[in-house]
């Protein structure tokens, strides 16, 4: 691939041990109160060799790492940090405002707006919290998940669904309890989720590719064929599944690429052998274009993915996290160091006021 293979699950564990020993001061330090916290951040899903080996200068006042973004009600955009909570804009990210009142996890990995107007975040190790009263405040509801790390969080209609490290599981917003929809998909960290027309339900998981669950059926079925067969291939390592009008889908992977499936997830095909970068972050449709969020800038297509056009313009930070957005309400990223807008598709613009942070702590404080 173009791009270095993705840090299996195994190997972030031993590093995410290694890093709080050195966050304690405890590595060659005697004195574990007097030692200064190390300036870096701990990204939430697996990275690059190259990512996972870079390290900042001293420490600068600059824009929180936006993780997650989601379109609530009235034009209101919230923005999911790692490390410094919630954010939210009523002026197009001119300004923004912490709102994460009642959060104890401040590192979120998933955002999702529901048909009631809540807004519901998913945390590294919180779980679920969700507010009715347009962020200000939030409670936990966690009642039946088994594990609380929550990857992917999608709202269709009056249903919510949650993606975690034990599958998936479903929660009615007049509900305060979850129910597995795990069958199938039991002990699977599940990154990404989409539901078709019909009410059949995507999962893209770490490792193991591509899941669907039809409403008439008993469990979760693996479909991976044109996606390497072999587990743990980094085709098989899914970060963003979305469904276009026509209910083809795509795919975006870790380090793989774009793939698209036209028969409900039978069979796929890569796209995105003229894209510069493999490691895909966000897919979103915008006036006919497919555009795409990578490790290395915003590119779009128009032509089913034959040729990709660059759109950076004034994209200081190229290593985009999360893109939201459409063609009409302008397209909207988040990155290591804030958010960007963009009105035409073409250039954006940093808007970030209100979103300064500092060096956030280890997450794994947040058990």
């Amino acid at each position: 691939m173009r791009n270095q293979a993705v840090m299996t699950d195994r190997i972030r564990t031993i590093m995410s041990a290694i890093l709080i020993l050195l966050w304690g001061g405890l590595l060659g330090s005697a004195d574990a109160q007097s030692a200064q916290p190390l300036n870096f951040l701990v990204a939430p899903v697996p990275l690059t060799t190259s990512e996972a080996l870079t390290t900042s200068g001293p420490p600068e006042q600059s824009a929180a790492s936006v993780q997650a973004l989601v379109m609530g009600e009235n034009g209101v955009i919230y923005a999911g940090s790692f490390g410094h909570g919630i954010f939210r804009t009523e002026d197009r990210g001119a300004t923004w405002l912490p709102v994460g009142g009642g959060v104890t996890d401040p590192f979120i990995l998933s955002l999702a707006s529901a048909k009631d107007g809540a807004i519901y975040a998913g945390t590294f190790r919180g779980g679920v919290f969700r507010s009715r009263d347009a962020g200000h405040t939030w409670q936990p509801v966690n009642s039946g998940l088994k594990r609380l790390e929550v990857k992917a969080l999608m709202a269709v209609d009056h249903e919510l669904y949650a993606g975690t490290g034990d599958g998936v599981y479903h929660l009615h917003d007049s509900e305060d309890h979850w129910t597995p929809v795990t069958a199938g998909l039991d002990d699977i960290l599940v990154h990404a989720l989409a539901r078709s027309a019909d009410g059949t339900l995507f999962a893209g998981t770490s490792g193991k590719g591509v899941f669907r669950f039809s409403p008439r059926s008993s469990g979760w079925v693996r479909m991976h064929h044109g996606l390497k067969d072999h587990e743990g291939m980094i085709e098989n390592f899914i970060r963003v599944l979305v469904i276009d009008q026509d209910q083809s889908i795509f795919a975006g992977t870790f380090d793989g690429g774009v793939f698209r499936s036209a028969d409900g997830g039978l069979t796929w095909r890569p796209i995105s052998r003229a894209l510069p970068n493999d490691s895909i972050r966000g897919i979103v449709f915008s006036d006919r274009a497919l555009v795409v969020a990578t490790g290395n800038g915003i590119f779009k297509t128009v032509d089913k993915g034959r040729q990709w056009i660059p759109m950076n313009k004034g994209l200081t930070n190229l290593a985009v996290q999360v893109l939201i957005g459409s063609g009409d309400k302008g397209l909207y990223v988040g990155t290591s160091s804030g958010v960007f807008r963009s009105d035409d598709g073409v250039s954006w613009i940093a808007v970030n006021q209100g979103l300064e942070a500092g060096i956030a702590p280890p997450p794994f404080l947040f058990r």
